[in-house]
């Protein structure tokens, strides 16, 4: 057999053949052995002749013996390289068995072993993950003083807050956006003609979404598509009703980073410039004003509005075809929508037009979002924090018709809307959660605070989304609130300052007698009309009576 092998080898070569077999018959070789000569002698004329077909141009050049060898040189050498190979494998492993691969256990140990050997880098982050300050920082150790002592100040009042210093807010702005737990692609609903479905509620801007697909957009997934305003137009603002002038959405396409918003609607407020902005905020911060045709009229009447189309930092946004006749309601479009008007832009604040921002825009992302690695944070109410009693007050303050606040708590309350207690954190989810905050108001009432609960409560059933709850106290340290533009014009003048007092009439000088004319000899001088002798007091007694 090791012959018959050994020539099959060879003969596969072109080599050995004819000499082999005339010397086995001149040694006397018994002849059992020429079938396999036989066979060996066929087989390699066969394989020469694939040879010849697949490298025609190898035999230009040699015969097919010097081809043969070198072809044996290579193989051989090959061989050598990879027995080489495996030797120096079996020194990195230290003597370990060779790896059974049907046991998942040996491979994985083997696996562990030849990843120590090679160290490869971390693969880098593709979400941010949140800092913490240096040991030892300030802001690390800061606590909120203890309220007043005094009972009667017991209203709303700002809060110390430890702000970074600008420049290290802005430093330690993330590069990277933040993670989005199981909603990975979110598009909105584009209907026109529009489909008028919904069992109540909606509007032609928001759109008429049934209470079935209602449910079916808190059913959080990792695509979705869900009802966000501007339903009749593929670009929010472009002929969707809330429309605004194509120069303006360039600018607003323009923002991608920073975004402070705010809106006046009715000429309602006085428009607030921010204090205390840094340089580079006013140059890299966008400020945008959301304005309807009477807020406009009444800025142009009064000077402030020029052809710059900005009062201050602020550029200002003319809105056609507001989609409500409530102001307020129309207000709530860029507040809860923020994501759709400014598409490019990876922050925004929103601030209500009676506020004045006080604290740099990078100070407030750092210390409320960045800081706590959270997308979201919003200002929870100085003194109320169920939603009942949330209704109930704008029932006592008339905010909204009674019914219809008590419609939608009674809706809620079916849905299992239960009072507040302290173990609720706020979980909404960025731009979903927005979307469908602005469907709850559009839906029932224009009061916000009354539909957040539920929003909240149904998305955080669902994911593990982070949010900061700040204080309002804290809010109220980088804003200040002014009073309406109409209360201010209501508002009775101060009362004129006292005049002072008369002054006493005053009397004419007593006429002074003249002096006694001195007589020789010596100096007399006479005593004045009704002049008292004057008492030098120099020490006293026990008693304090002078001595004279």
């Amino acid at each position: 057999m090791n012959g018959g092998s050994l020539g099959i080898r060879s003969g596969s070569y072109g080599s050995l053949d004819k000499p082999q077999q005339l010397q086995q018959q001149q040694n006397g070789g018994s002849h059992h052995l020429l079938p396999i000569q036989s066979t060996i002698r066929t087989k390699p004329a066969k394989m020469f002749k694939e040879k010849d077909r697949c490298f025609p141009w190898l035999f230009k050049f040699g015969s097919q013996r010097k081809v043969g060898m070198l072809m044996l040189c290579v193989i051989s050498a090959a061989v050598f390289i990879w027995v080489l190979y495996l030797g120096k494998g079996g020194d990195v492993q230290d003597g370990d068995q060779v790896p059974n691969l049907i046991s998942p256990n040996i491979s994985v140990n083997v696996h562990k072993q030849n990843t120590t050997a090679l160290v490869l880098p971390p693969p880098s982050p593709s979400y941010f993950l949140g800092y913490s300050l240096p040991p030892g920082h300030p802001c690390n150790t800061f606590t909120l003083p203890p309220p007043p002592a005094d009972k009667k100040r017991t209203g709303p009042r700002p809060c110390p807050v430890c702000y970074l210093p600008v420049e290290e807010a802005i430093a330690l702005m993330p590069k990277l956006p933040s993670y989005s737990p199981v909603l990975k692609n979110l598009t909105y609903i584009y209907e026109n003609p529009l489909t008028k479905n919904g069992e109540f509620g909606g509007s032609d801007f928001g759109g008429y979404p049934t209470l079935a697909q209602r449910t079916d957009s808190f059913d959080i997934r990792e695509s979705m598509s869900v009802h966000c305003g501007f339903v009749r137009g593929t670009r929010a603002g472009r002929n969707t009703g809330y429309d605004i002038d194509e120069v303006d959405l360039d600018a607003m396409d323009q923002c991608r980073g920073v975004v402070v918003m705010s809106a006046i609607f009715a000429a309602f407020d006085n428009i607030q410039q921010p204090s205390n902005i840094s340089e580079y905020s006013k140059r890299t911060v966008c400020f945008f004003m959301f304005v309807d045709d009477e807020t406009e009229a009444y800025l142009q009447n009064s000077g402030q509005l020029g052809e710059s189309r900005k009062v201050g930092v602020w550029r200002i946004v003319l809105i056609h075809n507001p989609p409500y006749t409530d102001g307020r309601r129309t207000g709530k479009i860029p507040k809860l929508l923020a994501h759709r008007l400014f598409p490019n832009a990876r922050y925004s604040i929103w601030i209500d037009g009676k506020l004045e921002l006080v604290v740099d825009p990078y100070q407030i992302l750092e210390r409320h979002l960045w800081r706590k690695n959270a997308t979201f944070a919003i200002s929870r109410h100085y003194k109320r924090f169920d939603v009942f009693i949330e209704a109930e007050a704008n029932k006592a303050a008339g905010k909204y018709d009674n019914a219809s606040i008590d419609f939608q708590i009674e809706f809620y309350k079916k849905e299992g809307l239960t009072p507040y207690t302290l173990d609720k954190e706020h979980v909404p989810i960025s731009n979903l959660f927005a979307c469908l905050w602005y469907n709850e108001v559009d839906r029932f009432t224009s009061r916000d605070q009354i539909s957040f609960a539920t929003v909240r409560d149904k998305i955080r059933a669902k994911t593990n989304w982070t949010v900061n709850m700040f204080l309002d106290c804290e809010r109220r340290n980088f804003v200040v609130q002014k009073y309406h533009r109409e209360v201010l014009e209501h508002m009775s003048p101060p009362p004129p300052l006292p005049l002072p007092p008369a002054l006493p009439e005053m009397l004419p000088p007593p006429t002074i007698p003249q002096e006694t004319p001195m007589r020789r000899g010596g100096v007399r001088r006479g005593r004045r009309v009704g002049a008292r002798r004057h008492r030098k007091v120099v020490a006293g007694d026990r008693e304090g009576e002078p001595i004279s």
